[in-house]
């Protein structure tokens, strides 16, 4: 870079903080007016700054900022590895793909082969089971934590169960240490999908280091964003070059973008039925996809992950006002819980609409978004009333009965770091109104 252009890079970088100030200045809350989001992007100069830089490389693929983010992210999440994707999704998708590799010899999932997983579930949870021709074995959850009923995991194992996809659902840990001590007993995988739960720990030991994989997702919703874009993690140096080698296009050659014969013997492999000599760069191993993300997201991804503590502690301290602003409704709301063992790092408050109750939870979600109060249902309620999973093969142990109730009656509230105390009260004040109206 010549001096002119560093000159010219730091007067634009510098315009891009006052930029900021000017665009986004932060506005008053005024209640029943001003939104009470659900999830949101919280971000301040440094990521636009981060942005803006990352455009001016014009290093427009994975680069230099995407190897920055997944160092850090590792070591922030207490793993070896981290695989920068596209999104959440693809990273499941990854995740459970990589387990259907040849290289993992016996231990490979086949078409046919079990794996258990909830139905009160995040569609993209359990897609990648299906889309591997897996077949997914439900079991229920447990009310008020919304994680799946490890009393019922032993039961769930067939002769051809051969892994464990779970979600810790709305950032709220499902009981990791029973359930990896469990995989590890028969032999079976455990994927753990930590997209809503990114900084929650059970036992004390980081959720996302108790299973073989991990994911996460950077979507504005979730604790961190880059806009899209999502992760795979793993202590496993071999499952690693599995999901590298399925995110980028099948190849079977590990050099980065703009790199070439890292392996020093690009022109010396025999593999297949090719020529030897044959370009490893152009070497496939696996039935892959382009699911890189790009420089640009990285570094906005960067610039989040230094504000992460802090969102962390933001999300924990808005779900505790919400507990003790709602304890008193408790009658009406069947109330979280967090899993014993475990400290949540909350993606969502959410509650459940008691049966006894004079109304009924569709009531209560158009009241508050009546007054500008953001809800969500729990996902998917019940995948298997979905249009979508009709015809799907799977196997269901025990009742949904759980699951159900949570399709008809749980819908969750926001906790995130955009809202404040004033917003949090104003929930509560709502919430106390639902009752008495209702009531």
């Amino acid at each position: 870079m010549t001096a002119d252009a560093g000159h010219l890079r730091n007067q634009i970088l510098s315009l891009v903080a006052q930029y900021h100030a000017a665009a986004f200045p932060r506005q008053p809350f005024v209640p029943g007016q001003t939104p009470v989001p659900v999830s949101g992007r919280v971000f301040d100069a440094a990521e636009l700054e981060h942005l803006v830089e990352a455009s001016l490389d014009f290093w427009l693929t994975t680069g230099r900022f995407a190897q920055r983010f997944e160092r850090e992210f590792a070591q922030a999440f207490g793993v070896r590895h981290a695989i920068l994707v596209n999104s959440g999704s693809s990273a499941n998708l990854l995740a459970v793909s990589c387990l259907t590799s040849p290289t993992l010899g016996d231990r490979r999932l086949r078409p046919g082969d079990e794996v258990i997983t909830v139905a009160a579930a995040f569609p993209t949870t359990v897609n990648p089971i299906v889309q591997n021709h897996l077949v997914p074995v439900f079991v229920d959850v447990t009310l008020g934590t919304y994680n799946a009923d490890v009393g019922r995991l032993e039961e769930a194992i067939g002769p051809r169960t051969r892994a464990i996809v779970l979600a810790h659902t709305l950032g709220n840990p499902f009981d990791a240490a029973a359930v990896a001590a469990l995989a590890r007993r028969h032999g079976l995988w455990l994927v753990e999908d930590c997209c809503d739960a990114v900084g929650a720990t059970f036992q004390g030991q980081p959720v996302g280091t108790f299973g073989d994989l991990a994911t996460a997702s950077f979507y504005p919703a979730h604790h961190i964003t880059m806009g899209e874009g999502g992760c795979v993690l793993t202590d496993h140096a071999k499952l690693k070059r599995l999901v590298e080698s399925l995110r980028d296009w099948g190849r079977d050659c590990w050099c980065a973008p703009g790199n070439d014969n890292t392996c020093t013997k690009r022109f010396g492999w025999q593999l297949g039925e090719l020529p030897c000599g044959y370009d490893h760069k152009y070497t496939y191993s696996h039935l892959g996809y382009n699911l890189k993300a790009t420089d640009l997201q990285a570094a906005v991804g960067v610039a989040q992950l230094e504000k992460l503590p802090g969102f962390i502690a933001a999300r924990r301290r808005n779900f505790d006002l919400l507990y003790a602003g709602l304890a008193d409704l408790d009658r009406l709301f069947l109330l979280p819980e967090p899993t014993p063992g475990s400290e949540p790092s909350w993606f969502g408050f959410p509650l459940a609409v008691r049966p006894e109750a004079p109304f009924t939870r569709d009531e209560v979600v158009r009241f508050l978004e009546s007054r500008r109060i953001g809800t969500r249902l729990l996902f998917a309620g019940n995948l298997l009333r979905q249009p979508a999973y009709r015809d799907v093969p799977h196997r269901v142990v025990g009742g949904l009965e759980n699951t159900d109730f949570v399709m008809n009656r749980v819908f969750w509230i926001g906790v995130y770091p955009g809202l404040d105390g004033e917003m949090i009260r104003y929930v509560v004040d709502t919430l106390h109104e639902v009752a008495k109206v209702r009531s």
